[in-house]
């Protein structure tokens, strides 16, 4: 038996009056999810832990098997793991976006942010302009690295993990009361934004009608991270196919091995096909049991407040990867077990994470149901199927038993 879990980050949403009542699941055209939602148990499963913050962090190690209760030490300390970087037990871990800030004068803390992501920004630009601000930074005892797009990390020896808020929940406001207290970091930021704001790179992006990545943010502190291995947990040999540093970082952290995909983005244009043919071969031809692969496009969508490509997103996730993978897999002869959920829900009305249950589809080839219902949050709700800790979702899949 194989097992695989295709994850589409912040895929669940909220009833939208601009599709008449439905959320962009339900609205979306999914044949691929339907036709396997007849044939497979539907319902909701809680994946973050009462009173944890509904990050993709906590979800995705929650749906992975890891209690975040017990294994949780912030989110940047795990994308370190992903970029190699070396972390002491003394020292801190923040992650470092590179955002758009409002340009209208005046002092910094009277910006506004616009984008947590500068427009997805490529790696290659993000890289340009991370150096160009740590060139002149004369702080010791900040270390910075270079993650993938608009996410990046800085490592502060002998530091402190400090409350800061993620720039996805503020946008479209001031950002004076969200600034860090702290005063070095708040000099970094503010140093960056003085310097990125006339960057010929910045500059060029403007004129091309992108937002300039004019600023760092700081966020996310969290300390070494220690995880269980995987494979010594549930005796399955596998590995994680993601674009975005977190994942590839919880891999790292679980002893998974990290199947990279050309293409990949961590956007709403990645390279789907190719995830999916990574998948089906490290099921069928590479000896693996288990993989997990992760599409970051819902999610950020559904932070830029997109309901058009929000809803884009999740058809590509469906037409160019779920059904890839199901043919693969159903070509192949294989027995496999298929899991189908978003971490948490991430609505296009708040334009930020929550911590609501999500839906789930689990499907059995060898053991195919017969439901006239499809895959989306209502109609799972009334599938009457729940798992209320979504650590304990794992084991379902992988033995069939529900604790």
């Amino acid at each position: 038996m194989k097992y695989v879990i295709i994850l589409g980050d912040g895929m669940a949403d909220w009833p939208l009056e601009q599709l008449g009542g439905e959320t962009p699941l339900s609205y979306a055209k999914t044949p691929a999810m339907d036709e396997l939602a007849r044939m497979s148990e539907i319902g909701m499963v809680a994946t973050i832990p009462e009173g944890m913050s509904p990050g993709s962090d906590t979800a995705n190690l929650s749906v992975l098997g890891y209690d975040p209760k017990k294994y949780y030490t912030g989110r940047s300390p795990l994308e370190a793991l992903s970029i190699g970087a070396d972390m002491k037990e003394t020292d801190v871990v923040f992650r470092c976006n590179i955002v758009t800030l409002t340009e209208d004068g005046g002092s910094y803390e009277e910006q506004t942010i616009l984008d947590h992501s500068s427009d997805e920004i490529s790696t290659e630009d993000a890289a340009v302009l991370l150096r160009a601000v740590t060139d002149q930074l004369t702080e010791e005892g900040y270390r910075f690295f270079v993650g993938t797009s608009y996410r990046h990390c800085m490592i502060w020896d002998n530091g402190k993990v400090l409350e800061l808020t993620p720039p996805h929940d503020v946008l479209t406001r001031k950002i004076k009361e969200y600034l860090p207290e702290d005063p070095v970091l708040r000099r970094i930021q503010e140093k960056s934004y003085e310097i990125l704001k006339d960057h010929p790179l910045n500059l060029e992006r403007k004129k091309n009608g992108l937002n300039p990545a004019n600023s760092f943010w700081f966020w996310g502190a969290g300390t070494k991270p220690v995880l269980t291995s995987f494979e010594g947990q549930y005796h399955k040999k596998g590995a994680m196919i993601s674009a975005v540093d977190l994942l590839k970082g919880i891999a790292v952290g679980a002893g998974m091995d990290r199947i990279i995909v050309e293409g990949a983005n961590g956007g709403l244009h990645t390279n789907y096909e190719g995830k999916a043919e990574a998948a089906v071969d490290a099921l069928v031809k590479k000896g693996y049991d288990f993989v997990y692969v992760h599409v970051e496009g819902p999610d950020e969508m559904g932070h830029q407040g997109s309901i058009e490509k929000k809803v884009q997103s999740i058809e590509f996730l469906d037409q160019r990867l779920i059904r890839l993978v199901k043919e693969g897999l159903d070509r192949s002869g294989e027995d496999y077990r298929m899991l189908i959920l978003p971490d948490h829900p991430t609505p296009i009305k708040v334009r930020t994470h929550v911590a609501e249950p999500v839906p789930y589809l689990l499907y059995d080839s060898t053991a195919p149901q017969a439901h006239t219902w499809h895959y989306n949050e209502k109609e799972a709700a009334e599938g009457g199927c729940s798992v209320a800790h979504g650590w304990d979702m794992m084991t379902y899949l992988l033995t069939g038993e529900k604790r």
